[in-house]
């Protein structure tokens, strides 16, 4: 495919609290055995994007160490492949503020590469998408950057969307507003834009000599008037990512099979760190209703509209619900919890109770012993 993938993976990170404290939100644990950056990289793979760089910027060992050498997705190669981008890649004497800085600090990545087109792509939306078609629509629209985007609601109450769209109606984008927070179903921007490789390297180069930082706003908001920018509206179904509780709810919304089939299935699979386990164990008068389990946890108590990744220990009299369970954790005897998100290798000793709710989930970080 004549298009490369660059994907940022700290955009959201101050966002989502404690589960991002030491980790990228492009390595947060999600549905049980996946991380976010697994759904956009499957899509680029799937689509046949075989040159992909990562931009990091902090807290990223957890994410190179999901990643390795790129092979689980097929690109281990020895022409293009996977790429992690550091900061400080190119003499930088401060992390980088914005996208535009990011992209400023690969652009050697850039100049090296040969594609035609480049897709940029947070790893906060997950979906499954067609970026063929994307693409193809990209080129017919004969427009210098297009910007993919779902129809989404806007509850207001504290809730906003980055980037609403507003375009004519041949689909040129002509107003883009910042921070949109009044209710109502917009055009939300889902952090992903195509545009020719070498457009975006003189943008870059002008950006740069402007001190301009800050990818939406100073290139799609302040020069869409300018620029021709279109819109590629997308159809399918999206989970956002973009706070604790739109963390807990994505995951929730899995226990769906409408929504599984939707995210899991529709334009491929989902790639990801392979980890050999021993089959999940349920010991006798264990109970389970509507969960995500992954393999080689250990079952003996109650297990309820909850997610489990893999080696997660319940023990008996234990009774989880509407929880998210992340890797080796072991809930003791007689616990409950309710609306409670445990990060890896959490240990809730024996008679806990926890309780949080549907608005204010509970948080135990990584490796805390309660």
């Amino acid at each position: 495919m004549n298009m490369m993938g660059v994907i940022f993976s700290n955009v959201y990170d101050e966002r989502l609290g404690e589960v991002t404290a030491r980790r990228t939100v492009a390595s947060l644990p999600f549905g049980g055995r996946y991380r976010l950056i697994d759904f956009v990289l499957s899509s680029m793979v799937n689509a046949g994007i075989t040159n992909v760089g990562v931009i990091t910027k902090q807290n990223y060992q957890s994410l190179m160490d999901h990643l390795g050498s790129g092979a689980e997705w097929d690109l281990d190669r020895k022409v293009d492949g996977l790429f992690i981008l550091p900061p400080f890649g190119q003499g930088q004497k401060s992390v980088y503020r914005g996208k535009l800085e990011a992209l400023w600090g690969a652009r050697k990545f850039l100049e090296r590469s040969n594609e035609e087109y480049v897709l940029l792509a947070d790893t906060n939306i997950i979906c499954s998408i067609d970026y063929r078609k994307m693409l193809k629509r990209h080129i017919e629209s004969g427009a210098q950057i297009s910007m993919i985007t779902t129809r989404e609601e806007i509850s207001g109450l504290g809730d906003s969307c980055d980037v609403v769209v507003r375009s004519d109606t041949t689909g040129r984008v002509k107003d883009v507003l910042m921070h949109y927070g009044i209710p109502g179903i917009e055009n939300a921007g889902m952090g992903m834009y195509i545009l020719k490789r070498t457009f975006l390297i003189e943008l870059l180069r002008k950006s740069h000599s402007y001190n301009l930082v800050d990818f939406e706003r100073d290139i799609i908001q302040a020069k869409c008037a300018y620029l021709n920018i279109a819109e590629l509206p997308f159809d399918g179904k999206i989970l956002r990512i973009d706070s604790l509780g739109k963390y807990f709810s994505a995951n929730m919304a899995l226990l769906d099979p409408s929504v599984r089939d939707e995210i899991f299935t529709r334009h491929g699979l989902v790639y990801t760190k392979i980890r050999d386990e021993v089959p999940t164990l349920y010991g006798t008068g264990c109970k389970l209703t509507n969960s995500l389990i992954a393999d080689g946890c250990k079952i003996f108590g109650t297990v309820e509209n909850s997610i489990l990744f893999r080696g997660v220990t319940i023990e008996k009299g234990a009774h989880v619900k509407n929880c998210i369970i992340m890797q080796d954790t072991k809930i003791g005897e007689d616990v409950r919890l309710d609306y409670t998100i445990c990060d890896k290798e959490v240990t809730i000793t024996t008679g806990r109770v926890l309780t949080g709710a549907p608005a204010h989930q509970i948080v135990i970080t990584k490796g805390k012993v309660v």
